[in-house]
């Protein structure tokens, strides 16, 4: 999947390029100059309002000593939005208006929240099975990994892990 980012994000200035040579013959030079110089100035003015209110939220959220009330993601994605429209390009500023306008954003919020989880879930399955197979217990878990608790209800485990048989002997200092 990196090879694939990476590859993609050295073909994109070609692409925009591209499409701005395609945009240029098709509606004249002149017109894609005004284009992108007008989707610059859109940019400038999402970046300066989504910082200014993010800010704005940030402080009366630390003088309130509360959550900031519409959280993080939506003055991420006005700030993502305002960066990609400043970018020159057609593509950029396509990405850049979806996560700008107001009715896309809920449905990118909802996008990126199940993702997020996914990921979250992925990454606690395999964490959970790195420290069960080096011989350790998962709380709230049975043994091996099972769903449900070792103490609740159901059939009783068959095995609680590895044991270690053997006998404790203290070592005394004045036997050496």
């Amino acid at each position: 999947m990196p090879l694939l980012t990476v590859l993609a994000l050295m073909a994109l200035p070609f692409v925009e390029v591209w499409l701005m040579i395609v945009v240029g013959g098709w509606i004249g030079v002149p017109w894609t100059l005004a284009v992108l110089v007008s989707l610059l100035v859109l940019g400038v003015a999402v970046l300066r309002r989504a910082g200014t209110r993010a800010f704005r939220d940030a402080d009366e959220a630390l003088r309130s000593g509360q959550q900031p009330r519409g959280g993080l993601l939506d003055p991420l994605m006005l700030m993502a939005g305002g960066v990609l429209l400043i970018v020159p390009g057609f593509l950029s500023a396509v990405v850049g208006l979806l996560l700008v306008l107001p009715f896309t954003r809920p449905v990118l919020r909802w996008a990126f929240a199940g993702w997020a989880q996914r990921r979250m879930r992925r990454m606690q399955e395999r964490m959970e099975g790195e420290f069960l197979a080096q011989g350790g217990r998962v709380p709230g878990q049975g043994p091996a990994g099972a769903s449900a608790p070792a103490d609740g209800p159901g059939p009783a485990p068959t095995s609680r892990g590895r044991v270690i048989q053997g006998r404790f002997e203290p070592v005394r200092d004045d036997e050496d």
